[in-house]
């Protein structure tokens, strides 16, 4: 059997199911996460392998965006209601908030970012 290399579409597809899930179980803790271009391909361009296709992918995406999300997430740098974006700065995966929406409050302007290193 003669497998093709994948196709940077079909690439593109596999992280966006994988990111599909992982923005699934953010949002039961009323999370919400969206990435920039240039993380998607830095997640594609790092989590693909010629011999072993898109199966690196899923380990990438961990360590890049699910590990040092949950280090903020769990420092409390990302309160239910935030809405959280994944923006690549000096080649790093930084994680930052623009909106922080309170029950009963209302909206909030709130712009941190956190650096992680292990996104290098």
């Amino acid at each position: 059997m003669v497998f093709h290399p994948l196709a940077k579409d079909q690439l593109r597809g596999i992280a966006s199911i994988q990111l599909d899930l992982l923005g699934k179980r953010l949002a039961e803790h009323e999370l919400q996460l969206t990435l920039s271009d240039e993380v998607l391909d830095k997640l594609l361009e790092a989590g693909f392998d010629p011999v072993y296709g898109a199966r690196p992918l899923k380990r990438v995406i961990q360590q890049l965006i699910e590990n040092p999300l949950a280090q903020s997430i769990l420092s409390g740098q990302f309160a239910p209601g935030a809405e959280i974006k994944g923006q690549l700065q000096e080649g790093l995966v930084v994680f930052g908030q623009s909106v922080l929406r309170i029950p009963g409050v209302g909206v909030i302007n709130n712009q941190s970012a956190g650096r992680h290193p292990h996104s290098s």
